[in-house]
């Protein structure tokens, strides 16, 4: 193991002296960047097949049940498919940070990005897509605050907002996962 993380540094140090890489060092930053640009790509997909889904299910299960109840279904949906992005989202991030700290140490795109979301943190949309899945799930709720029973109402209305409450909570983790992970991953580089 401590051979293993010789071998990492030495390598690390020799991009930052000579402003290479070898072919493997190569290989894997072409393939991390790929892999950065395809989950962004999915997370762009999922947004709207997460919807379109949700909308279905929602349609389907008011058809077929007709109490306050049939919201948590369709409520699912949207919660898996905000977890879906949110993984995706936090494991492109965590991508980025290694490449920063192990393959773009002199500068490049990583850099570039840390700096310009810290210089100018409102900027740029959201992607977690926060307030369209808040937005969808209030919308969610509506069949069930126009009728039901007061206690079947209370507990979705419950339900619903501790799903509000993970997608806030988890734009919270996702704001401070740059910072935590390249600390992280500098500290591994330090060893």
């Amino acid at each position: 193991m401590v051979v293993r993380r010789l071998n990492i540094r030495r390598m690390t140090d020799l991009v930052i002296r000579f402003g290479c890489l070898n072919a493997r060092q190569q290989s894997e930053y072409t393939a991390m960047r790929d892999t950065i640009r395809q989950r962004g790509t999915a997370r762009m997909v999922l947004v709207p097949v997460v919807f379109i889904g949700w909308a279905a299910i929602a349609v389907a299960t008011a058809a077929v049940i007709t109490v306050a109840l049939s919201t948590i279904v369709p409520l699912l949906v949207l919660a898996a498919g905000f977890e879906a992005i949110f993984a995706l989202h936090m494991n492109v991030e965590r991508i980025g940070r290694y490449l920063q700290v192990f393959h773009e140490r002199e500068g490049g795109w990583e850099q570039v990005a840390m700096a310009f979301g810290t210089r100018f943190p409102p900027t740029g949309p959201d992607p977690l897509f926060a307030q369209l899945f808040v937005f969808g799930v209030s919308v969610n709720f509506l069949p069930a605050a126009l009728g039901g029973e007061v206690l079947e109402v209370a507990i979705i209305a419950a339900i619903h907002l501790g799903v509000v409450y993970r997608i806030r909570m988890a734009k919270g983790v996702a704001a401070k996962g740059r910072a935590e992970d390249l600390q992280r991953f500098e500290q591994l580089r330090a060893e």
